[in-house]
């Protein structure tokens, strides 16, 4: 009896690499089909109290500044530092007053020399 053991063992066995290889995708098809009827199952059944645990750990956090007054002060300090620019850029780079860029008179000027328009 024992050599009639041995030998269904050896037919249940492949006995080619391609049949081993068909046999793992085969095996690995089924334990994924397993796995995906078991997570539905679990979803089906705890998904609201697992919805409601997720709420409760959440925690919440207050923001000391808001959003909007972050961005307005973004764009404040662009400006000041536009600002200061152009007065280290004419005052000190160039031979004028820091404060003679910030006037309109020194722009309608410089766009007139830039355009072609100087009087």
């Amino acid at each position: 009896m024992s050599t009639m053991q041995t030998e269904s063992n050896e037919l249940n066995q492949p006995t080619k690499r391609r049949e081993q290889k068909k046999l793992q995708k085969q095996e690995k098809k089924f334990e994924k089909r397993i796995q995906k009827e078991a997570q539905a199952e679990e979803n089906s059944n705890g998904a609201a109290s697992r919805r409601d645990e997720k709420k409760m750990a959440k925690k919440y956090r207050r923001r000391i500044m808001p959003i909007w007054l972050r961005i307005i002060i973004v764009f404040l300090l662009c400006y000041v530092a536009l600002m200061a620019g152009l007065m280290v850029g004419f005052g000190v780079i160039g031979s004028g007053e820091p404060l003679d860029a910030l006037e309109l008179n020194t722009w309608t000027h410089i766009k007139n020399i830039v355009l072609g328009n100087a009087n």
